[in-house]
């Protein structure tokens, strides 16, 4: 399991240097609820490529934190989105976005589709495959998934703290 998380994060740092040439790329930070048999506070990173506002694509990384039977748990998660808009030359500040993507953690991988409200706000659900069957804690996370996360563009931030 560790080698395929090493390999997904190998992959993602090629990615991002490749694409960084041909996409504007923008930094944010991100922060949630995500819901997977128990409840997980979220907070991570994530990087924004885009060429034009109607296709964006995400990758991030982020831990996932809470109480799993009585006693506190991290895990590392890894994702990726695609953030798909029918309608062309619209602020991405000031839209919808149909979302679709993937979630993989030491514990478990989930596809999951959803919307992204004003391009910081996204909902989505999906359903999980447990990758481990002691699960964390002894609970085994599989079924339905649900996240809950603000995005915080750090270009924002910037301008916020000036």
């Amino acid at each position: 399991m560790k080698k395929i998380l090493l390999y997904c994060l190998l992959i993602m740092m090629f990615s991002v240097s490749f694409v960084k040439a041909q996409y504007t790329m923008h930094k944010m930070i991100h922060v949630g609820y995500a819901y997977q048999n128990q409840s997980f506070g979220e907070i991570g990173g994530r990087l924004l490529f885009l060429k034009t506002d109607d296709v964006i694509y995400r990758i991030g990384a982020s831990g996932l934190m809470g109480d799993a039977n009585s006693e506190f748990a991290i895990m590392p998660k890894v994702q990726g989105d695609v953030l798909i808009n029918f309608e062309r030359n619209v602020d991405l500040y000031h839209s919808y976005y149909f979302l679709a993507g993937a979630e993989v953690t030491t514990k478990y991988a989930a596809p999951k589709i959803g919307v992204n409200l004003l391009g910081l706000l996204d909902l989505t659900a999906g359903y999980a495959f447990s990758l481990d069957k002691k699960g964390i804690n002894g609970k085994e996370l599989k079924g339905l998934n649900i996240n809950f996360t603000l995005n915080i563009p750090l270009v924002l931030l910037n301008d916020l703290i000036k």
